[in-house]
């Protein structure tokens, strides 16, 4: 699979620019600490806390997808290195894929189907992440 490593390009969906679409987003390093232990509990390494409402499985699972996609997308343009561009490319197109198998949680205006260039896979995350905080956060 080939995807884009290019941050900031894509001319096939208007997203919001980063600082607008993050402007909501915890501080990194606490957001890294969250993924992580999202993950961790996804994946079974770790019991997630009792007190926690039973949520939808499949909303659950693409609010960690776009949670870790925003992530890694906001670290690649702190550090626009080949590694951190690269994580987040691939981690967009996590995301893209699962809102194609599941398109009725996409909150965004231009819907998964829509993204066709590699280029605009970061900017559809920074979109869906700027929906999905006006939306009250879903899915967590």
């Amino acid at each position: 699979m080939s995807v884009d490593v290019t941050p900031n390009s894509g001319k096939d969906i208007d997203a919001p620019p980063p600082h607008e679409a993050y402007m909501n987003a915890p501080d990194l390093r606490h957001e890294i600490h969250q993924v992580l232990a999202l993950g961790a509990e996804r994946d079974g390494r770790q019991a997630g806390p009792l007190t926690r409402p039973s949520i939808d499985a499949t909303a659950a699972e693409r609010a960690w997808l776009l949670r870790r996609a925003a992530l890694m997308d906001r670290m690649a343009l702190d550090d626009p290195g080949p590694g951190p561009v690269a994580a987040a490319a691939e981690t967009a197109e996590q995301l893209v894929l699962h809102d194609r198998r599941h398109p009725d949680l996409a909150v965004g205006p231009h819907h998964p189907d829509t993204i066709t260039l590699a280029l605009s896979r970061r900017l559809y995350v920074r979109q869906e992440y700027a929906a999905w905080t006006a939306d009250g956060r879903p899915g967590i």
